[in-house]
């Protein structure tokens, strides 16, 4: 689906959002096309960033990933949900405290925002995505938000993939916690448009300029469409036909891949 309207809009963006999994890369192998379009956007000097709800790895590590699958993208093109949530908490309360359910990657970013990871008193209980998800943890989660402490996630993925089948993720324990406590997190990663909005400032970029292109209809489409960019889906990842008519709404543009926008 590429009308004329959107072909001509879409020659108006200056500045770029996309999605990692799914678009540039599927199971850790380069998507064709993916490195190409990337190497044009840096011959063009075109501002971009590579968003993930990933909140397990570094965007250096995530780098590091990319490298290994033939996907140049520097750390600080990489914007994970991680990264968004201590933005956020940074904005929210500087020079906090959390108890954090997760691994480097929100571990670090919280961190370099200036956050204390405290068990005592903390402000913010903040759970992001691990593989080592403990009943001990999560027991002293919810009795710290039953103290008190605000509750925030860093994505609202109830599964995540494993060569042997899905795992619970995020979104599970999310829903674990709430039970327990009668009381929802604030999510920042996508699909909610904070973290687009973050990722705009990073590059210092606007939505009427700004391009986002994803595979899920349920976070990059409908963030990227509240946040007002322009909406490119991609068939390579997660989408098909069947779960775009799930859905009341349409983005801009459905591609085969990325390699059409060359």
């Amino acid at each position: 689906m590429e009308t004329k309207e959107a072909k001509e809009r879409r020659a108006e963006i200056e500045c770029w959002l996309t999605d990692m999994d799914g678009v540039l890369v599927h199971e850790n192998r380069a998507i064709p096309g993916a490195a190409e379009l990337l190497q044009h956007w840096r011959e063009q000097e075109t501002p971009y960033l590579v968003l993930t709800n990933n909140s397990i790895f570094t965007a250096r590590d995530l780098s590091a990933r990319l490298g290994a699958s033939g996907i140049e993208v520097p750390e600080d093109r990489i914007w994970t949900s991680a990264l968004a949530t201590a933005a956020f908490l940074k904005q929210q309360k500087p020079g906090g405290s959390a108890f954090v359910l997760g691994e480097a990657g929100i571990l670090t970013a919280l961190h370099d925002a200036g956050y204390v990871m405290t068990e005592t008193d903390p402000d913010f209980v903040v759970v992001g995505e691990t593989r080592h998800y403990s009943f001990d943890a999560i027991t002293k989660a919810i009795r710290l938000i039953i103290g008190g402490a605000r509750f925030i996630s860093t994505n609202p993925d109830a599964t995540g993939p494993s060569p042997e089948g899905p795992l619970p993720a995020t979104g599970s324990i999310n829903a674990l916690i709430t039970n327990a406590t009668g009381k929802k997190p604030y999510v920042v990663g996508k699909p909610n448009p904070m973290m687009f909005r973050s990722a705009l400032n990073k590059i210092g970029a606007h939505s009427h300029n700004t391009g986002m292109i994803g595979d899920r209809m349920d976070t990059d489409i409908i963030a990227g469409m509240e946040a007002g960019l322009h909406t490119v889906l991609v068939m390579t990842g997660i989408a098909d036909q069947t779960e775009i008519e799930r859905f009341p709404f349409r983005p801009d543009e459905v591609l085969g891949s990325v390699a059409e926008l060359l």
